[in-house]
């Protein structure tokens, strides 16, 4: 509902305040009072001298109705582009009334919500750190269909308004009124509604600027000496960024662009189309599933034990303060949490603490963290070389090199000081949980919890459950994971778990278009251009051929001792051969499928293909059609992430759609290595993966259940 109220001064205030919801969006029921709000407020012209906006909830505006859109289909392309036709008219209406309109913003508006604030004619934000200002529709696949683009760029210019609608820029109030976006801030709700009363009495002939007869687009025309060539320019390189893969930010560019040369009203009639283009397709339904609801379901709990009740980490212990370990500390310390960081001497430790600082100091330098801030947050680690240190800790963290009995011996001695309901927890990215967890008097009340370098830009942790892993062990270290402001996922014990296995069936499938003779440029491309961020050969560079070799050597002796059967991937040979022949173990050694020159030469001082590979691995005129390249590189994770699935290691698909892409990179625009399923059609999904299978090998053969999995990733 939206109350509608007159004071003393003929003052009417409109306080969105929608029922049954945390917060207010823009779904059928609020059209419908807006619609009549606004009526009644043409009905009450001559009686009123201006409207405050603002909202009855903790935020201001939430946005669109993510779930009305998301059922939306190619077949309701007309009734989708009325129904934003019809709220953009409302819009316009509130900012033609010809009285003042301010909105109050007391909390975050975001997508709808600003662009319900851009449609008045004074913007006043509560000064609160924690509330948003923005446009996050580019980030689901979807751009601002409410008047968001045109209002935007008509206020701010069109180069000043693409961080905001292009990357979906989400700004604090300080920040937006430094901006434009608004006019003032408020200390408080009363200091908010005071300078609204005061703002519209002393402006009863308001305009929005775009009204004004002398209006002029800010920073210059589209057709400007200044911006034209920038215009020219810009859709190659979204289209370098996207390589193709996102319409979003090309169609907001477009309505951008279009929208500016034309008067306010085309440009909303321009806007809705593009709207609705986005809208009735299949990436933004992919986006929108997986990066918001199946999100919303991870933040929740939805993967965590429910009768557990909720903890938290005080002290905290990590062993290892190396890259990944340091990482860790700094993540944690950052949230308050008191950090010993141990290594083997005190000084190994003090080490890794100052790279700590060396984080710390970057970003004060850069103006994102104060002086006091990151002084206090590197006070809060301490550097250790004794165990005894760990008294007290509610969690301990190893984070040692990949060797069994390195870890095992610092589990046994860390355990020790845990009380009886702390957890220790191992970052191993391959090896199995269970075995590790014989070395530990309490296995149940041991896990993994595996974070991705770099720790303080990756937001995924893979939470790893071991066959002796209790519930509770589970929980504490899910809230652990919320706690430092990550993402958690929850997987089974398997060796490689879930996203180790599915990133090295990535690079083992361009491992193995090399060893079929294919350039390697066209391989690393082929990659790239379906949306993976780095090439398969560039990332094998980055992990190091000898430790894939050494992971590859464990795996195989494991299995082997199960009297399980093995077979060797076509990637052993190529790294056998770079590895014992030409001794280029990757990036770290200075050498590997890349050159990595220290000074600029006629390459430049970037890496580039080594150029020797052609001759070691290629076979003169041999090629296969482009697409099977990429389809093979997106169909080898899916059909791997699917086979986790069936095989136990992953329970649910929120969980495999999230891993897959903040774990490995998996392409966003699919939402997920299984809603790619869904995004190419089960059927159409089937017929490709056999077709592959028939081709190139049986392990593109598809997992009994998949259909399963792919309906219980579909979200509408």
């Amino acid at each position: 509902m939206i109350n509608y109220s007159k004071d003393a001064q003929h003052i009417v205030t409109l306080t969105i305040d929608m029922p049954g919801l945390s917060v207010n969006t823009m779904n059928a029921s609020f059209r419908s009072a807006l619609a009549a709000a606004v009526a009644q407020l043409e009905r009450d012209k001559d009686q009123i001298s201006g409207v405050i906006l603002t909202s009855g909830k903790d935020s201001f505006f939430a946005g669109g109705d993510l779930r009305e859109l998301i059922r939306i289909r190619p077949e309701d392309a007309q009734s989708c582009l009325d129904m934003v036709e019809r709220s953009k008219a409302i819009l316009r209406r509130l900012e033609k009334l010809g009285k003042p309109v301010v909105a109050a913003i007391n909390g975050s508006a975001l997508g709808g919500g600003l662009e319900l604030a851009l449609a008045c004619h004074y913007r006043i934000a509560l000064n609160q750190a924690r509330s948003k200002i923005g446009f996050p529709e580019v980030t689901l696949g979807l751009l601002p269909g409410a008047g968001g683009v045109v209002r935007t760029v008509r206020l701010l210019g069109l180069q000043e308004a693409m961080p905001y609608l292009l990357e979906g820029k989400q700004v604090s109030p300080a920040a937006a009124l430094e901006a434009g976006l608004i006019h003032a801030l408020a200390n408080n709700q009363a200091d908010m509604l005071q300078q609204a009363a005061i703002w519209i009495l002393a402006n009863p002939q308001a305009k929005q600027v775009w009204d004004k007869d002398d209006y002029k687009l800010p920073g210059g025309a589209t057709n400007s000496p200044k911006l034209l060539p920038m215009i020219m320019v810009a859709p190659a390189i979204l289209r370098e960024k996207t390589r193709g893969n996102y319409p979003a930010p090309e169609a907001i560019l477009a309505a951008m662009v279009e929208g500016a040369q034309v008067n306010i009203d085309n440009a909303l009639k321009i806007e809705g189309r593009y709207f609705t283009q986005l809208a009735t397709g299949q990436i933004a339904k992919n986006m929108t599933g997986t990066l918001f609801f199946q999100m919303q379901e991870i933040s929740s709990g939805k993967s965590r034990p429910q009768d557990i009740p909720k903890s938290s980490v005080k002290k905290l212990g990590v062993i290892g303060a190396g890259m990944m370990g340091a990482g860790i500390a700094n993540v944690s310390a950052a949230r308050g949490i008191a950090t010993v960081l141990k290594d083997q001497t005190l000084e190994k430790a003090e080490q890794g603490k100052a790279s700590v600082a060396q984080i710390l100091n970057k970003k004060v330098t850069q103006g994102r963290l104060s002086t006091e801030k990151a002084e206090a947050q590197l006070a809060l680690i301490q550097a250790s070389g004794q165990a005894s240190d760990f008294a007290g800790c509610d969690l301990i963290i190893e984070a040692v090199f990949e060797n069994r009995e390195l870890k095992a011996s610092v589990n046994q001695e860390a355990e020790s000081y845990l009380p009886d309901n702390g957890v220790m927890a191992s970052n191993t990215s391959t090896l199995p949980i269970s075995g590790l967890a014989k070395a530990v008097n309490h296995p149940e009340r041991f896990i993994g919890l595996h974070f991705f370098s770099p720790v303080d830009k990756m937001q995924l942790v893979e939470i790893i459950k071991g066959r002796q892993t209790d519930a509770a062990t589970l929980a504490r270290a899910y809230d652990y994971v919320l706690q430092i402001g990550k993402t958690p996922i929850v997987v089974n014990d398997a060796r490689g778990f879930f996203t180790s296995r599915v990133f090295a069936s990535f690079v083992n499938e361009g491992l193995s278009m090399l060893a079929e003779g294919l350039p390697a440029a066209l391989i690393e491309n082929a990659a790239l251009s379906v949306g993976m961020p780095v090439g398969p050969l560039a990332v094998q560079d980055e992990v190091s051929l000898s430790l894939s070799r050494h992971v590859t050597e464990q795996t195989r002796a494991d299995m082997q001792a199960e009297g399980l059967s093995w077979k060797e991937p076509a990637s052993t040979a190529v790294i056998n051969v770079m590895l014992d022949q030409h001794q280029r173990a990757g990036k770290a050694a200075g050498a590997g499928f890349y050159e990595y020159p220290a000074e600029a030469g006629i390459h430049g001082s970037k890496k580039y293909l080594w150029p020797e590979l052609g001759k070691l691995f290629g076979k003169a005129g041999f090629t296969l059609p482009y697409a099977d390249l990429r389809d093979r590189f997106l169909y080898i994770q899916s059909i791997e992430t699917m086979r986790c699935m069936q095989e136990g290691t992953l329970e649910s698909s929120r969980d495999a759609n999230i891993g897959s892409i903040f774990g490995i990179g998996f392409p966003a625009w699919t939402g997920g290595a299984v809603q790619f399923v869904n995004h190419v059609g089960v059927e159409q999904f089937a017929r490709r993966a056999a077709e592959l299978q028939a081709n190139y090998g049986e392990r593109f053969a598809l997992p009994d259940r998949y259909l399963e999995f792919a309906k219980d990733s579909r979200q509408y």
